[in-house]
Formats: C-alpha cells, structure tokens, sequence
C-alpha cells in the first residue's frame, strides 16, 4: 500500500525550512523479454528498473511524480538502487536536493549526491543505477517548471532553440528463431509502412555468407544510403577487417560496433580501412570513456555517429558533460544519436540539438516507442506539447509506471 503522499521521508527535523521536498523513491523491476537476439546475446530474460521519484509539489491539481526506467541491453539495477543510490537520496537534507532559489529539485546536486563515496572507473552497472534516477529527476524538474523537457532543456543549455522535429530511425532486423530473409523484408517494409526511411539490421550472429545476404534483402527494402548494420560489437580486428572489405561495396548509412566498445585501437584501424561512416558510443558510460573514444578511436568529425545512452550512462547530468567534451574537441552536436529508442533520448535530441534518435517500433514494449497518436513523417517524429518527459502521453507505458503509486 502506497503511503499517504504527505509522508516525509527521513529525518523531518532537518531544514524543515525548505520550500520542496523529494518525499519517496521506489523503483521495481519490469520485464522487457522477447525472443530476439542480436550478436552478442538474446532477450530472453531481459529486464529494466522504473524508478517514481515522488515529490511535495503539485500542478494544476496533480502530484508531481518523475519517472525513469533504464534502457534495454542492460538489466535491471535493482540491488544497486535499493542498497546504495535510493537511500542516499532519502537520507540527504532536504536543501541539498533543491536548487539554490529553491524553486525547483537540482538535478546536478541530487547526482553529486547519488555518487558520494564512489570511486572513479568501473562503471559497470552503477551508471545505468544512477541513469534511472537521473531520468526521473529531470522529468520531475520539467513537469516543476510546467515545461516539456525538451523545451526546458532549450531554454537552459541551448540558447532557446528547440527542434520541432527529430529525425529517427527503426532499429530491428533483429535474429529471430526461424526467421529467413523473406520475413525480414516483411519487418522493414512494415517500418516503412510506419513513415520511417532509414532502416537497421543486425549482423555478427551468422556466417559472413548469411550475413550480407541478409544485408542484400534488407537493401532491396531501404534502398542505398538508408540501411544500418549492428554487430554490437562481436568482431575481433581481423573479423571487422573482413566485414568491412565486404560490405563496403554497399553504400550503407552507417557500420556499427564492429568491437568491443572499450577497444579503440580496432575502432582507429576499421576507420583507416573502412571509408563509409562508422558508429560507436552507446555501450561507453562516462565521459571520459567518450573523451578516450574521441582522442584514440580514429573517429571522423564528417561522417561518424556517436551512439551514447543517457539512461545507461549515469543520466543526463554526466550527458551534458560528454557534449561539453565533444564541442571541446569540434564535433557537431549533430553526429551524436541516442541509443534507447525512447521518449528521454528523444527530448534530449530535440531540446539540445542532436542529431537524431534510435526507435525500436515493434520490440521492447512497452518502453519503447513514442507518444500515442503522434506519427512518423518521412522520418521525422514531433513531441507532445506537455509537462515533463511526456510519458503521460504513451498510455501503455504509464500504467506500468502507474503501478509504483498505486
């Protein structure tokens, strides 16, 4: 049973001044499986955290509550939530948690404080515990400014300027048992069918022969210059040097995670060998890892895509750091796409100008996806127009998130 929302959480006798108050975190566990499989691994147990960070304020009648969820590929932090980032949050003194003119919560000082005491490197799981909480702080923060989050995200570390469109794109051509190359055209036509024009497949998990046969049916769907493939990173050098010397007869939109994420020096020898655009990023979950990508990856500011994942990568406050590092370094805005597929990525695309977002239409519901009844539009996807990251928006979704206040 859900208590009453006047509840303080913690010590009530600490700054019992202060204008605001995070009265609750609660988090649980959702399952996000399916029968798919890409390179490395399948999702057939996958699972992800919700996290509701619960507050004192109220809108037009209505509690704020933030909510957050981790994105796929990664399970669900449920351990390192419960045992370490929530009670630090509840334990913490009220202002600590607000913003110096105490009318909104203070995403930076509540990640200062979710980190306390957690040593530098090893970023394992902690960031995608971290990234949870940080999604469902900045929802709550926008719904406290009465702003979409992407336009509050504009207003503050943009200049104002917000996009009135993102361009996307279907990530699926997933590994299927069974499943051949005529159903695979049937799924990408289905994502044309849906508006979209750049297509994603993955590769790595069969033979090279299978593999650029399955590249040769997807293409006869997209077309040159609109397919994607994925290894997620099952090459060693040698391998990705004979995928590239393959496909790159193809002109495809982008290679991506030939390697392992953390091994840089295969990435700078496939950019010396592979002409056509490259893109890595979303399995590197700090800043640093992405200044080490930059500085040692061979990485090409013209044509390359950086993939890093906001809910996977200790959230949007350690985001704005990776983008600090990129302007430091001359890289367009523009060259970085999201990993996830969701409304957060989507929002920080929009409101910070990004180059895109990752979509997932038919898999990982109900987190993926979109807002209800907003459609895809030659590749192109609009925002719903309300407080917050806009989960209110995506029925499907909020009645699971529903299910932590109930």
């Amino acid at each position: 049973m859900y208590r009453p929302y006047h509840t303080i959480i913690g010590d009530e006798k600490k700054d019992t001044e202060a204008h605001m108050r995070i009265l609750e975190v609660r988090d649980m566990t959702s399952s996000i499986a399916s029968d798919n499989s890409n390179a490395y691994i399948d999702f057939s147990k996958m699972t992800c955290s919700v996290v509701a960070v619960i507050t004192d304020q109220f809108r037009n009648g209505e509690q704020i509550v933030g909510y957050g969820f981790n994105s796929n590929g990664r399970y669900a932090a449920s351990g390192l939530l419960r045992e370490r980032f929530i009670p630090r949050i509840h334990s913490a003194s009220p202002k600590n948690l607000i913003t110096d003119t105490e009318d909104n919560l203070d995403p930076f000082k509540i990640w200062d404080i979710l980190m306390q005491n957690e040593k530098p490197g090893g970023h394992g799981e902690r960031s995608v515990a971290v990234g949870t909480i940080d999604m469902a702080i900045w929802d709550a923060v926008a719904k406290i400014a009465g702003k979409p989050l992407f336009q509050h995200l504009a207003d503050h570390y943009n200049d104002g300027k917000s996009d009135g469109k993102v361009w996307v794109y279907a990530a699926g051509g997933y590994y299927y048992p069974g499943k051949n190359n005529n159903a695979l055209q049937d799924e990408l036509k289905s994502y044309r069918d849906l508006g979209y024009k750049t297509l994603k497949i993955k590769i790595g998990a069969a033979s090279l022969q299978e593999d650029m046969a399955r590249i040769e049916s997807a293409l006869k769907i997209s077309g040159d210059g609109n397919l994607c493939v994925d290894a997620n990173g099952r090459f060693d050098l040698e391998s990705a040097l004979t995928y590239a010397k393959q496909i790159k007869q193809y002109d495809l939109f982008w290679f991506e995670e030939a390697g392992d994420p953390l091994d840089f020096e295969l990435q700078s020898q496939l950019a010396t060998e592979y002409e056509l655009p490259l893109a890595t990023g979303e399995n590197l979950f700090s800043h640093q890892d992405a200044r080490n990508l930059i500085r040692y990856g061979g990485l090409r500011k013209d044509r390359d895509w950086l993939q890093f994942d906001c809910a996977l990568s200790y959230g949007l406050v350690e985001y704005l750091r990776t983008l600090k590092m990129l302007d430091y370094y001359g890289w367009s805005r523009r060259r970085v796409v999201p990993h996830g597929g969701h409304q957060m990525s989507l929002n920080m695309a929009a409101g910070l100008g990004l180059g895109g977002n990752e979509s997932y239409p038919h898999v990982f519901k109900p987190f993926c996806g979109f807002a209800d009844g907003i459609t895809v539009q030659a590749g192109y996807v609009q925002l719903p127009e309300i407080p917050g990251i806009g989960f209110e928006s995506k029925s499907e979704l909020f009645s699971v998130m529903q299910q932590l206040i109930d």
